[in-house]
């Protein structure tokens, strides 16, 4: 007695079918990405909402990069400003301060993204040292105050942080004389950039400071207006492939690669992985 037969379904698929197919993951994909960049948005009330670090001005370690510092190839989640204080390095650094002991990114105060001089160059990922506010006095003359300080009231400022310098000291701020209200700034990294204060005339016209804007004008207090957001969590490394992409890499460390490598490895042994687990059927079923 021959069986009944049994009709098989068609395991082929039209061209029409294969494109149908193609659009729907091609769809899912997209959704996909726009529900995370839209969760983003929403956390950090800020779009973009991450930006990729180009340069090493903030790395601690050099040679290997180091989690929880910012290093080139990492990708920055950007917090609004109208969301959260900024916090300075010397607000976080005296003890009768209420924000005493606040560190981000492996140091003291928050890092900041800020656009030299309101200008339209890639902005600037540095920590924020200090802001200075003005005050007008009965006599017409202004004077400033340094937020979170008792250095108040005063025509020019003079103080030493408490930022530890390997080749000079700590660093220190000699004669200043603000133009406006706002932020001085610096980078992480002990060769390149720490200890060297972004803004030229809050240094004594120390040549080894300062940065220039696109018009080659020295950097001046970042205003509130200028600053574009507050470094905020880190995804290490993935940023290092849009580098690659537009040949800005040259500052990602051999460690970064290695350890992007790894990352990509893994996530793609992931359903391998969890496809050769065995499963384990439950005997009351059978």
């Amino acid at each position: 007695m021959t069986d009944p037969e049994v009709d098989q379904p068609n395991s082929s698929l039209t061209q029409d079918e294969v494109r149908g197919v193609v659009a729907k993951e091609v769809i899912l994909a997209l959704g996909l990405v726009v529900l995370i960049l839209g969760a983003m948005w929403i956390s950090t009330g800020s779009f973009p909402p991450m930006v990729v670090v180009e340069s090493g001005s903030m790395m601690h370690d050099l040679d290997d990069g180091s989690v929880g510092a910012i290093d080139a190839g990492d990708l920055i989640l950007v917090m609004n400003p109208s969301r959260k204080q900024i916090i300075t390095l010397v607000e976080a650094t005296q003890e009768e301060n209420p924000n005493y002991n606040y560190n981000s990114h492996g140091m003291p105060g928050d890092v900041i993204i800020y656009k030299k001089n309101g200008g339209n160059e890639t902005p600037v990922i540095h920590r924020a040292l200090l802001k200075v506010v003005a005050n007008s006095t009965l006599a017409g003359s202004e004077t400033w105050d340094v937020s979170g300080t008792n250095i108040t009231n005063v025509e020019s400022i003079s103080m030493t942080l408490d930022y530890n310098c390997r080749f000079h000291g700590n660093l220190t701020i000699i004669n200043w004389i603000p133009t406006h209200e706002g932020y001085l700034t610096t980078g992480d990294n002990p060769i390149t950039n720490g200890c060297k204060i972004d803004q030229l005339a809050a240094t004594g016209q120390d040549p080894r400071n300062g940065l220039k804007d696109e018009f080659g004008n020295p950097v001046t207090a970042v205003k509130e207006e200028w600053v574009l957001g507050i470094a905020s969590s880190e995804i290490p490394w993935v940023g290092s492939i849009k580098l690659l992409a537009s040949g800005n890499h040259h500052s990602v460390t051999e460690s970064s690669w290695l350890n992007l490598t790894f990352s990509v490895i893994l996530l793609l042994a992931i359903p391998g992985i969890i496809e050769g687990i065995p499963k384990i059927s439950n005997p009351e079923e059978e």
